[in-house]
């Protein structure tokens, strides 16, 4: 039942490759709706083809918002997720459309649907440089154990290769004795601020999700991810998200000529099943998530149907 209280927001989440980018245009076409992003490497411009970013002909007139928007050297928190999509879906609201939050990034669905308040941090420059310069030395995965040490639950969200994640917990934790997890617990609302409804997409079964994901991988090779990932790969010391990032740092070793094409393409396919499995992991726990198989073939319109009923459309 809808909430007249409060804005009506639809989520779409989901793996990578599952179909989230033609089924959301879709239903924001049927419901009236604008796309908002929810992906944390969509806002990089130039970035493209590795971060499956929608063309203008997919979006097929859908206004999309927070995507495209930031030079790939600057840094974008979960924190500055929330306040721009607050922004945004606020004036989607005000003109009298639906909001159509979608992506395959968990932590910034969640985060923003349950409206957490982000304190603002005072930052130490010489601890963040020595722990730095500690993940230099000690290697990412050191610096993950140490974190699932101090914070085991925050740690099991956060991927060891994410060092830029792994730093910030940890700079928390030293300069303030709270851990990610209990700085998360306390920003919450006693109630969440919208009315939302997430749907997320999935295939039944496991085995077509990765054949999905090695079409996604191969058509990303056709379409000129290799001239994207040698930019990142030339920037890296400038561009460090995007060259952390699933789709970039799989080339690198072929750019370096330490491996051939062939077997970066079948790493890059492993790194995306890898993916696509935690970003499950996410969702599914996530609480009054509605599941949709994209292989059903009246998908968009039961979608449509589920939505209505519940914001009374």
């Amino acid at each position: 039942m809808a909430d007249w209280d409060k804005m009506p927001v639809v989520a779409v989440g989901g793996p990578t490759a599952s179909g989230k980018t033609a089924f959301s245009v879709q239903l924001a076409k049927r419901l009236g709706g604008e796309v908002v992003c929810a992906d944390s490497m969509q806002i990089y411009k130039g970035l493209d083809v590795g971060t499956a970013k929608a063309t203008k002909e997919e979006m097929e007139g859908v206004p999309h918002h927070l995507m495209d928007f930031l030079p790939p050297e600057e840094t974008f928190s979960v924190a500055d997720f929330v306040e721009a999509a607050n922004r945004e879906v606020q004036a989607i609201t005000g003109r009298g459309r639906l909001p159509v939050l979608v992506g395959g990034t968990g932590l910034y669905i969640e985060s923003f649907l349950n409206g957490v308040r982000f304190a603002e941090q005072k930052t130490d420059p010489a601890l963040r440089e020595r722990l730095e310069k500690e993940a230099g030395e000690l290697g990412a995965q050191a610096m993950h154990r140490r974190l699932a040490a101090i914070d085991p639950d925050y740690a099991a969200t956060v991927h060891p290769n994410n060092v830029g994640r792994v730093i910030r917990a940890l700079e928390l934790y030293y300069s303030s004795g709270k851990t990610m997890s209990r700085q998360r617990a306390e920003s919450l609302p006693e109630t969440p601020p919208f009315d939302s409804m997430v749907l997320c997409l999935a295939p039944a079964e496991r085995s077509e999700l990765y054949r999905r994901i090695d079409v996604r991988v191969d058509r990303m090779l056709e379409a000129g991810i290799l001239e994207e990932a040698k930019m990142v790969w030339e920037n890296r010391e400038r561009y460090r998200t995007a060259a952390q990032a699933i789709g970039y740092k799989e080339f690198f070793p072929y750019f370096e000529g330490t491996a051939d094409l062939a077997a970066c393409t079948d790493k890059l396919k492993q790194a995306s099943r890898n993916y696509a499995k935690r970003q499950l992991t996410w969702f599914r726990r996530m609480e009054n998530v509605i599941w949709l198989d994209p292989g059903n073939g009246q998908l968009v319109e039961r979608a449509e149907k589920l939505v209505r009923e519940h914001f009374g459309l």
